[in-house]
């Protein structure tokens, strides 16, 4: 067996055994890279969980689905705008209906409607508000 012929083979191993370890120390280089960026996006998250995890508590608990009716919004837009209890006249007017009986006693039901799904309390009789 010739020497240079093996000295030959071990220096293509070792070409090739070198070419593989720079390979993997770039991979290994993107990973620790990659990683970083984890970890810092890991850290930003805590404060962030910790905040919405103290405030949880205070969010209002999700509005029931309102009845299939455009006035439903309006008449929220309307009490969440207001200083005080409204009756039905009162929305009627904010809603630009005219103040005929029948738009009174419809609106009075609406609001009535959102007494029973708890969105609206009525203070006294005919006089309504957001519930709090």
């Amino acid at each position: 067996m010739n020497l240079q012929r093996l000295l030959d083979a071990l220096g293509i191993q070792d070409d090739a055994a070198r070419a593989v370890a720079e390979d993997l120390r770039t991979q290994l280089d993107e990973l620790q890279a990659r990683l970083r960026e984890a970890q810092t996006h890991l850290e930003h998250l805590a404060p962030t969980r910790k905040t919405v995890t103290s405030l949880a508590d205070r969010l209002p608990a999700a509005l029931p689905d309102l009845p299939e009716h455009p006035d439903y919004p309006r008449i929220l837009g309307v009490f969440n705008d207001a200083t005080g209890p409204l009756r039905a006249r009162d929305l009627c007017v904010a809603l630009d209906h005219e103040l005929l009986p029948k738009n009174i006693e419809g609106t009075r039901a609406k609001l009535k409607r959102l007494v029973k799904l708890d969105i609206l309390t009525e203070v006294e009789a005919g006089r309504f508000a957001r519930k709090q």
